[in-house]
């Protein structure tokens, strides 16, 4: 009964983490379980009230809850510590399979590292991150799992005064590239090397009989990240702080903040709504990627060589191996996604939907229905030009392989905002509803809606990261 935890990380140096209880809150009430994930965790919740444990206000057997240190650069400025501001790991389980993954509650509660927050979420932020995170998950990208979500009882203060809830997740580790910046800043060889180690044995075992195991989970790490970054390119999904401390060393997407999902199809597109110079706009992403990994490599420079000159060459020169390896990837997802190998013709069409401003997801999934379609109508006279080409160089490829990876309903910002604003009044049911829905992003849904555009007085300008 129970999680049967095993904390691996609570046997590391308390100096990787503060041991910290989340803080109990007056009047928990259960908002959503995710039973499915449940029960691939082993979790058996069997005489246990979930509002109470997914709150924290009790503790499951075996959990020993903490929060992690780690630093990071936000928005390119160097933090030298963060920390878990409002997330405490209560524990590790194995599942089935005997992989293990973390359970974090966010927004539990005041750490040592909440920098005057008050560690809490309100209930928009954790209702978004449970909705994307596990529509994410649905479309096939790596991504962090939504356990449960409780609200609190409580109000918690943003611009306005707001309900408080509480986010299960569920991780493969919480370990970033951030929390690797935090020892290295500290000159602490020992710590890195132990986190090295923890990291090698969670996400890559193979590197630990590598030559060089700190080199070959760089390499790993680089070759996850490039697959991620190419897998958000292609759903249109831009992160919005692609910070080093939410670059997870998994290759998950990890901290639903602003995220936001395009419509109108344009490269330059933002919506978080600190990110007022574009660091993070959808166009940025591999950039950024690129970027975070330098300073991920740069944290492992002393475990790569003992002459600082050659492990500079060699980090380096495993870095730069990222531009080839996220373009191989971006290659694949695209031309997936026509149904053409021809890397060219799928960035004609992105130019073509550019220029007439065409809805990002319904464009691709609208191929499938033009393979066999006598003339084209209703088409901007760029995608018209475009048609013909792309049909002139489809082979073998038939509606149901394009069908299978352009998804007909994605978590648009306009449904989200909708259910939050329902939910605010305890009306739960667009929320169930998109869960259903997103559950089986690769279907169209009966409702249609969920499928267009925004009209003009629904569009999202900005999207917010809830602290």
């Amino acid at each position: 009964m129970g999680f049967g935890f095993e904390n691996t990380y609570a046997r590391l140096p308390d100096r990787f983490y503060a041991a910290q209880s989340p803080v109990p809150v007056s009047a928990p009430k259960l908002i959503k379980l995710n039973t499915a994930l449940a029960a691939a965790l082993g979790i058996d919740l069997d005489g246990l009230d979930p509002a109470l444990v997914f709150s924290g206000n009790q503790l499951p057997q075996g959990a020993e809850p903490l929060a992690m240190a780690y630093a990071g650069h936000q928005f390119g400025g160097w933090s030298p510590q963060l920390g878990d501001g409002r997330a405490i790991l209560l524990g590790e389980v194995r599942d089935g399979a005997g992989k293990t993954w973390d359970v974090q509650l966010k927004g539990s509660g005041r750490t040592p590292w909440s920098r005057g927050g008050d560690g809490r979420a309100w209930l928009g932020p954790v209702l978004r991150e449970y909705v994307v995170s596990e529509a994410m998950a649905a479309l096939g990208v790596a991504t962090t799992r939504a356990l449960a979500a409780v609200t609190t009882g409580e109000d918690v203060l943003r611009e306005e005064v707001l309900p408080g809830a509480i986010v299960t997740r569920v991780a493969s580790s919480h370990v970033r590239v951030g929390t690797f910046q935090y020892f290295a800043a500290r000159e602490d060889l020992e710590g890195l090397e132990l986190l090295l180690n923890f990291a090698i044995e969670r996400h890559y075992p193979d590197a630990a009989r590598a030559e060089t195991p700190a080199l070959s989970f760089l390499d790993h790490v680089i070759e996850a990240q490039a697959k991620l970054v190419a897998s958000w390119m292609g759903i249109g999904f831009i992160h919005g702080v692609m910070n080093t401390d939410n670059c997870a060393v998994s290759g998950e997407t990890i901290d639903y903040g602003p995220c936001a999902f395009m419509d109108n199809y344009h490269p330059d597109t933002v919506f978080s709504s600190i990110d007022r110079q574009g660091r993070y706009a959808y166009s940025n992403q591999p950039r950024l990627a690129h970027w975070n990994l330098a300073q991920l490599a740069s944290s492992l420079l002393p475990l790569i060589d003992a002459d600082s000159d050659r492990a500079v060459a060699l980090a380096t020169a495993s870095v730069d191996r990222f531009v080839a390896l996220y373009q191989a990837e971006w290659t694949k997802v695209f031309t997936a996604k026509i149904g053409v190998d021809d890397v060219a013709l799928a960035q004609a069409l992105l130019s073509a939907m550019e220029a007439d401003g065409a809805d990002f997801t319904n464009t691709f999934r609208a191929l499938s229905g033009l393979i066999d379609a006598g003339e084209f109508t209703g088409q901007a006279a760029a995608r018209n030009a475009w048609l013909l080409e792309w049909r002139a160089a489809l082979g073998d490829a038939t509606a149901a392989d394009l069908d299978a990876v352009n998804p007909a309903v994605i978590p648009r910002n306009h449904q989200i905002e909708k259910m939050i604003t329902q939910a605010r009044s305890g009306n739960y049911a667009h929320f169930e509803n998109l869960m259903d829905v997103l559950s089986r992003p690769f279907e169209r849904p009966d409702d249609d809606r969920l499928t267009k555009p925004p009209a003009p007085d629904e569009v999202v300008q900005a999207t917010f990261c809830g602290t």
